[in-house]
């Protein structure tokens, strides 16, 4: 993360964000450039420049608190509007504008950054963002597989890989992790009925395994414990001696997706987190343990899965004395 334009209000910020807050490298890098995105905006406005000023060509070096304290929610305003209708995206003039999505996450990046200012450093009396609404998303359901076809995709592994793939795809559908959290999995995370999984923000729980899956485990521990890997600790290794990538583990789901007979473009390993979350809901699982096992901090995100499949719902509805009614 190139932050040489990086004003030292801002690095305080983000060095906040990673030592403090414990937030991934890859979360505080999309900070930086969401808020340098809004700094420049700023500037572009306060100094009165042409609209049309290349804001990578604008220096928000000389940002500081007093900047930070005229900035207003109208001027927020200004930038979400910016957002939606100006910002080029593409080559075309046609490209312009962004999503709601990619707008919602700038103004959460706002957001954290006054927040911190304001609650964490009480560096500002106002927070100009404190009650600004996020843009309004469309709620895509998640496509995942059903129990069929997860029994399709688990019954096509073969080849020399076999045992190793197997447990992958049964942790997936088993216990809902994601696929960094599988990549960083070690031997020693693996108890007697459960795995041991570190999270967003080093955050650790525990995820209880079916007794499927803790087979599918042990049957490979019986072939991994043969093999010597540069990083000896990896549960899940590649062809090249090294710990398995998030790119390998991609690949694989993918080929076996195909070897299935299933659309391995409308499936990821994602989808199998995804897949992991509904069968649970299916099988009467309540949301807030299926919370706790995919490691989601708001219940509201484990909640979009309950749209998917409600048997109780399913019931009522055909309990409902109008579905008997004959024509």
């Amino acid at each position: 993360m190139n932050t040489n334009d990086c004003p030292q209000i801002l690095r305080e910020f983000l060095s906040y964000h990673e030592t403090i807050k414990g937030q991934s490298l890859k979360t505080v890098s999309e900070y930086y450039l969401d808020l340098r995105m809004f700094l420049r905006f700023m500037k572009l406005m306060r100094l009165e420049l042409p609209y049309n000023t290349p804001l990578d060509s604008i220096s928000i070096k000389d940002v500081d608190l007093e900047f930070l304290r005229n900035i207003h929610v109208t001027d927020i305003y200004d930038f979400l509007s910016y957002l939606a209708n100006d910002r080029t995206t593409g080559e075309s003039p046609s490209d312009s504008g962004i999503g709601a999505a990619a707008r919602a996450r700038k103004l959460s990046a706002i957001k954290s950054f006054f927040k911190y200012l304001t609650v964490r450093t009480k560096q500002l009396e106002e927070n100009p963002v404190q009650d600004l609404e996020f843009p309004k998303l469309r709620k895509a359901l998640p496509k995942y597989l059903t129990l069929e076809e997860s029994s399709r995709l688990l019954q096509s592994v073969s080849g020399p890989n076999a045992k190793r793939d197997y447990a992958i795809l049964m942790i997936f559908l088993s216990c809902g992790i994601r696929r960094s959290e599988l990549v960083g999995l070690n031997i020693t995370d693996i108890y007697e009925d459960r795995i041991r999984v570190v999270g967003k923000g080093n955050k650790e729980r525990i995820v209880y395994m079916g007794s499927n899956c803790k087979q599918a485990i042990d049957d490979y521990l019986i072939e991994r414990n043969k093999i010597e890997l540069t990083d000896n600790r990896a549960l899940f290794g590649s062809r090249n001696g090294n710990r398995i990538s998030v790119t390998a583990v991609h690949r694989l789901v993918k080929k076996h997706l195909l070897d299935a007979g299933l659309d391995a473009t409308q499936f990821s390993a994602h989808k199998l987190r995804h897949t992991a979350a509904t069968l649970m809901l299916s099988g009467g699982v309540d949301v807030k343990t299926v919370q706790e096992v995919l490691g989601h901090e708001h219940l509201n995100t484990t909640e979009i899965y309950t749209h998917i499949e409600n048997t109780e719902l399913k019931i009522a509805a055909e309990a409902n004395p109008i579905s008997k009614l004959s024509k």
